[in-house]
């Protein structure tokens, strides 16, 4: 079984001289774009600023360790004395 189909008229996709009509076509400037950013979004892209500034912060320690790692692999700095000045250090954070 087979079926024909018959044209009614030409089918042709551009005709020339007219312009195509724009259905949703928006006059003017009667709607402007906005957006709107939520609090929690906002909060969100703040701590991310924050992580990437304290990222790329050098560290303003590295002196610090260096005099520390010195001392310590130095025999001669742990004594009694610094053991007993850390530990009271220790006991007054912890109870004082």
């Amino acid at each position: 079984m087979s079926m024909t189909i018959d044209r009614i008229g030409a089918i042709d996709p551009i005709q020339p001289g007219k312009k195509p009509e724009r259905a949703n076509q928006v006059s003017g400037s009667s709607m402007a774009d906005s957006i709107s950013i939520s609090p929690a979004a906002q909060e969100k892209a703040e701590l991310l600023r924050t992580q990437e500034l304290v990222a790329s912060a050098p560290d303003s320690r590295a002196g610090l360790i260096a005099e520390l790692k010195e001392k310590i692999n130095d025999p001669s700095y742990i004594n009694d004395k610094l053991i007993n000045a850390t530990a009271d250090k220790l006991i007054d954070a912890l109870f004082g």
